[in-house]
């Protein structure tokens, strides 16, 4: 999973990423000191890896990971090369999703490059820099389907596509709202927009605005308001207490929070948006070697879940032992489910269930 992270300058997108991925991006009060977008990798927090692997005295444990990349905050006028342009925009295009850094603090010591704090004007400023750079690419493919429209039903089928697209696009609305059928689905893959991509807002507020989760910050409820109209995840967090977080050890972390009346970090936040945004789940190997987790998509069937672990696998996949994850603590080893009938034989339509500890049988 690949998420990009968004959002005007000063609103606080670099010290996220830092607190995040621990990679050190240069964060100033400044717009544009992220010159190249910088990317962390970040191991999902997961106990059920980790009690597996003190079950099975494991060698090596190993998380699903999450991809970031924060890329340097756009101005207006971006997509047509204002600010750092179109480098940037190039760079959203290759995420799975975007997160999108919204400021709902007022700070007069942080600069505001609109000079005030408006976090619906802040997301539409963004989101008509995503419209128009979408709408360059579009006429571009469109100038190039329509020659070939003319004796190729194929390209016909693509041109009405993009043309109902672009009308959306010139409306103000963003790719996602296009109404479209499976196979149109797949052309739209191709096409990389960057507002047919999934959006969860990051709603970044003071360390007094966290403790309840930002209800009493009205550029909180704003932003809420204005995701509930697409259907995207809003999350709030505080950045600054983020970066005070990453630096401390797991326990320290715990009771840190807990101070703070937090149940969970931004980053916990962050992980179950996305993994909701996104369809996805995961499910686990477990063995003396190796325990790991396998980020696939909900509703994945047994053999396409296996090609995740290596394509032979997939190829000749022939069937599954599965246990649930619980079960399988509780009875000590799969040998001990196995006696008591708690594992099951599963063949090709299976559809993998998160938390499955899943043994695969497979000949090639």
């Amino acid at each position: 999973m690949k998420l990009g992270i968004v959002g005007l300058p000063n609103v606080g997108k670099s010290t996220l990423f830092n607190s995040l991925t621990k990679a050190g991006a240069e964060v100033q009060n400044y717009p544009f000191c992220t010159i190249n977008p910088n990317v962390g990798v970040v191991a999902v927090p997961d106990e059920r890896i980790k009690r597996l692997g003190e079950l099975y005295h494991t060698k090596k444990v190993t998380p699903a990971v999450i991809e970031f990349v924060d890329i340097a905050g756009l101005v207006k006028g971006a997509s047509h090369g204002e600010g750092l342009g179109n480098q940037f925009l190039a760079n959203i295009r290759e995420v799975d999703a975007i997160v999108h850094v919204v400021r709902c603090f007022e700070d007069d010591n942080i600069t505001h490059v609109d000079g005030s704090v408006d976090p619906v004007r802040d997301i539409e400023t963004i989101n008509l820099e995503l419209i128009f750079a979408d709408l360059e690419v579009l006429e571009r493919r469109i100038s190039k389907v329509s020659r070939q429209a003319k004796n190729d039903k194929e390209a016909a089928k693509e041109l009405d596509l993009l043309k109902r697209i672009k009308e959306k696009l010139e409306a103000g609305q963003p790719a996602s709202t296009v109404e479209r059928s499976d196979e149109e689905n797949k052309l739209m893959s191709g096409f990389a927009l960057l507002t047919d991509k999934p959006v969860i807002f990051a709603a970044n507020v003071s360390e007094d605005d966290i403790m309840d989760d930002g209800e009493s910050n009205p550029h909180v409820q704003r932003v809420r308001e204005y995701a509930a109209k697409s259907g995207s995840e809003v999350f709030v967090i505080c950045a600054k207490i983020e970066a005070e977080i990453s630096e401390l050890d797991e326990d320290d972390k715990k009771a840190f929070l807990s101070d703070l009346g937090l149940e969970e970090s931004g980053l916990d936040k962050l992980i179950r948006a996305s993994y909701r945004t996104l369809g996805l789940m995961s499910f686990l190997t477990a063995g003396e070697d190796e325990c790991r987790a396998w980020t696939i998509q909900i509703g994945t069937k047994a053999p396409q879940a296996a090609g995740k672990i290596h394509t032979d696998f997939e190829r000749g996949f022939i069937k599954a032992e599965v246990v649930n994850y619980e079960v399988l603590l509780r009875e000590g080893s799969l040998a001990a489910a196995r006696e008591k009938g708690l594992v099951g034989m599963e063949g090709k339509e299976y559809v993998v269930q998160d938390g499955d500890v899943i043994l695969f049988r497979f000949n090639v």
